[in-house]
């Protein structure tokens, strides 16, 4: 993939709060990895309301920078990818299978994007759009435990794949496996147009929203909040109408719903505990 022209990297800087040195290096990697989900969700209102997820460079920036929208992986880290290349950092894509919340003996597709960043420190692992993205980058090597702003990290690896796990309460959870295959932009339309039409796919059938904080993460799944802070503690809350998910979504995750009509009717369709469409 190459970088693209168009790209304003001065207004995806203004986007995420980034001030800071231009140059290719580790400290701006971190402190743009930092910011990215904070400042722009995780969230799937486009597959749900069966919107067109598109990829070209123009469409994410007008959608995740001008708007206040999200989105997922592809449009996250698609945006990604142009920011580190405008700034000259030697970056390539690659794709994972998604193993969270998966039975442990299938076999997911491909459906994950990640960015991998060759630095003077080593290689890096940069991932902005998975829901518990880590929150900063991560060095591209085994068994051994990473820090972030966040959760603990670490990376295994079994027969040249490796898995990303987090540690969640104590327990070491598998994100996702991935190699380093680079990937061409057609394979990433290919899975983006599996991901958001697919009748099956959770992107079509459920509402997904998330975002890190200051003080730990948000995060919306149909129609149960939860928010996660640092020192442990967690709040959860039903969400009992359309009006006061919209609601929510601008508030905690800064995120407008584009056609609210076509919203409330498509959670009126959906069957969720408590949930009333009026």
């Amino acid at each position: 993939m190459s970088s693209d022209a168009n790209f304003d990297l001065d207004a995806y800087f203004a986007r995420i709060g980034y001030d800071g040195a231009h140059a290719p290096t580790l400290e701006t990697l971190r402190a743009i990895q930092l910011l990215h989900p904070q400042a722009i969700a995780f969230e799937n209102l486009n597959p749900l309301l069966a919107l067109p997820v598109k990829l070209d460079v123009e469409s994410l920036q007008q959608k995740l920078v001008r708007s206040q929208r999200g989105g997922y992986c592809f449009e996250h880290n698609g945006l990604l990818f142009q920011a580190l290349r405008a700034l000259g950092f030697r970056v390539s894509g690659l794709a994972g299978r998604v193993v969270w919340n998966n039975p442990p003996d299938t076999i997911p597709p491909r459906s994950h994007m990640i960015l991998r960043v060759e630095l003077a420190e080593g290689t890096y692992i940069a991932d902005v759009g998975f829901g518990m993205s880590p929150t900063t980058c991560l060095r591209l090597v085994p068994d051994i435990v990473q820090e972030t702003p966040h959760e603990s990290f670490r990376l295994l690896k079994n027969d040249g794949a490796y898995t990303l796990q987090c540690n969640l309460k104590g327990h070491w959870m598998s994100f996702y496996m991935f190699d380093l295959q680079e990937q061409a932009p057609v394979d990433y339309q290919v899975a983006n147009h599996y991901v958001s039409t697919w009748p099956a796919s959770h992107f079509v059938t459920s509402l997904i929203a998330a975002r890190a904080t200051a003080d730990g993460r948000h995060g919306l799944r149909n129609n149960r909040l939860s928010i996660h802070r640092m020192n442990g503690e967690s709040d959860q809350r039903v969400l009992t109408s359309a009006a006061e998910i919209s609601a929510v979504l601008k508030e905690l995750f800064g995120v407008v719903v584009p056609d609210e009509p076509a919203f409330a009717a498509k959670l009126a369709r959906l069957d969720w505990p408590d949930f009333s469409a009026s």
